[in-house]
């Protein structure tokens, strides 16, 4: 059997699901997208072609390959895609929680059996139909599970709005012994500079002690002001809102000193490399049209 487990976003990777970009079907219709970045490039006639896709996700393989993890794909279902893993299912210690998630992607979970076979039953997860839950919102940070969620009475009127208040408070159970901390998120449905789709779309740790952050995706500013003061400022990278709709802050750590990144963030990997880090560049820019990069390819089982 696999043991699960998962503390934080940093610790050394050991095995990982990355998702895959085989068959993920024609160019949405504009009815059909989830997010206002894909809109954007489904309207210009800009959309990623699948062949694009597939030589990036090959890429990101091949890093995770050279670096010693074991990697685990899901089975190609016809025409879905399936490039982001993260929003299926999320790992906090030795417990996968089965994402409730848009409804029409739930096949996407099923495609992972293969890997559920290896983990016990009792230690997976289906939340409440009404907590709704994706893993780009759930970071694990030691002591802290961070949660981006939106509690709006207009929550439901947010194909953007991915997790809610009950999600929080379902967590809160699951660990007792942790501390859930919530981040309201700005939500647009219509722009995508606008648009913290997931918390990892404005904020994510790097290395033991240092993060990447945008103040505009965070709707109270107390809240953008707590990490400020837990990570401090000298330890932020405070990225623009044009880098957060490049998805700056959605790189991927494989360990406490090595971070997976676009090519194309020339800023943040100088950052990185002064910062000590060993930088893994990869080209990721066309799957970035969909609102999604690095971290939410992925979904960590075991770090160490």
């Amino acid at each position: 059997m696999m043991q699960l487990h998962i503390e934080d976003e940093t610790s050394s990777l050991k095995a990982v699901i990355l998702g895959t970009a085989e068959s993920c079907g024609p160019t949405p219709t504009p009815e059909q997208a989830y997010d206002p970045k894909s809109l954007e490039h489904i309207l210009a006639g800009t959309y990623p072609l699948e062949a694009d896709m597939v030589k990036e996700m090959d890429a990101f393989a091949e890093v995770f390959a050279k670096h010693g993890v074991k990697v685990y794909r899901p089975t190609v279902l016809k025409d879905c895609n399936q490039i982001f893993s993260r929003d299926i299912a999320f790992v906090i210690e030795d417990r996968i929680f089965h994402s409730n998630i848009l409804p029409d992607r739930e096949r996407e979970f099923e495609a992972i059996q293969h890997v559920l076979d290896q983990i016990d039953p009792l230690k997976i997860i289906r939340p409440p139909e009404e907590v709704h839950i994706e893993g780009g919102d759930v970071m694990p940070w030691n002591n802290y599970i961070f949660v981006g969620t939106y509690t709006g009475e207009d929550y439901p009127d947010y194909i953007t709005a991915r997790t809610n208040k009950q999600a929080v408070e379902f967590l809160k159970e699951q660990f007792p012994n942790k501390t859930v901390k919530s981040f309201e998120l700005r939500k647009s449905n219509t722009n995508a500079k606008d648009n913290a789709l997931h918390l990892d779309c404005c904020f994510q740790p790097v290395g033991k002690d240092k993060a990447i952050l945008h103040k505009n995706g965070f709707l109270v500013e107390e809240e953008y002001q707590w990490l400020v003061d837990y990570f401090g400022q000298e330890n932020i990278f405070e990225i623009t809102k044009d880098e957060m709709y490049q998805m700056f802050s959605n790189v991927f750590s494989i360990s406490p000193e090595v971070v997976v990144s676009e090519k194309n963030f020339t800023r943040l990997n100088n950052w990185l490399r002064e910062q000590g880090f060993i930088v893994e560049e990869i080209p990721y820019a066309e799957i970035a049209k969909q609102e999604g990069l690095l971290r939410c390819s992925t979904m960590p089982l075991i770090r160490s």
